[in-house]
């Protein structure tokens, strides 16, 4: 398993306002690797029930992650059948690095439009299969940088959002800007500071697994329909 190292963490308080609340949380992450390039693979002429793209949260690998966003992926699949959804991570040159945190948008320029460019594949492949999305911590700003920059097209394809452990909740007042607030879900849990304005991780940061087994797959469901 990989895990945050010291300097890393080092580096970063040094660069930027994060500050850690509990070590034991960090290691608690048990930090993988998961990845899933659906999307990028798929043939056109067999589009799915769905197509899923996720945005990891900082220091994960993989393009998935190894937490919430596999979760959601493993309950969508079971709902519709394993070949029935596509399921997409959001990859280089989005880093999951902890520095990009800082960054005004919460993350990398590139990371927002590699998100980007895997929305508009999903509507260059399949235009009448639903979208639906999702992201863990810095993942959330990819995501929600992400969304207002696609064309209205692409937009109107992304039913349904869910975000864990928002990094720009309060900035962006729960939602995400030029897209329907009833088609997004914040997990904020109580305690988790990163949901108030502030990149101080606590314990609560990672703690969304139960959210991700139960109502954000199922918010997602009731987006995309039976």
């Amino acid at each position: 398993m990989k895990f945050l190292t010291l300097s890393m963490m080092t580096a970063l308080a040094v660069a930027s306002p994060i500050t850690t609340r509990s070590e034991t949380a960090l290691e608690a992450r048990q930090l993988g690797s998961s990845t899933s390039n659906d999307l990028q693979q798929g043939q056109a002429g067999a589009c799915p029930k769905a197509i899923f793209i996720f945005a990891r949260a900082s220091g994960e690998s993989g393009n998935m992650g190894s937490s919430t966003g596999p979760i959601v992926a493993r309950e969508l699949k079971s709902k519709y059948g394993a070949d029935s959804v596509w399921v997409q991570g959001v990859g280089a040159p989005y880093a999951a690095d902890l520095l990009s945190n800082a960054l005004p948008a919460g993350t990398s320029q590139g990371a927002i439009d590699e998100a980007v460019k895997m929305f508009q594949l999903a509507n260059q492949k399949c235009p009448e299969t639903p979208v639906v999305s999702g992201g863990y911590s810095q993942g959330t700003a990819v995501i929600a940088g992400a969304i207002p920059k696609l064309s209205e097209t692409v937009r109107a394809q992304v039913k349904g959002v869910v975000l864990f452990g928002y990094t720009k909740n309060k900035q962006n007042n729960g939602g995400i800007q030029s897209y329907s607030a009833d088609n997004v879900k914040v997990f904020c849990a109580m305690g988790d500071l990163v949901c108030s304005g502030t990149l101080t991780v606590t314990a609560a940061h990672f703690t969304y697994f139960d959210e991700a087994a139960g109502p954000a797959p199922e918010f997602l469901e009731s987006k995309i329909g039976a």
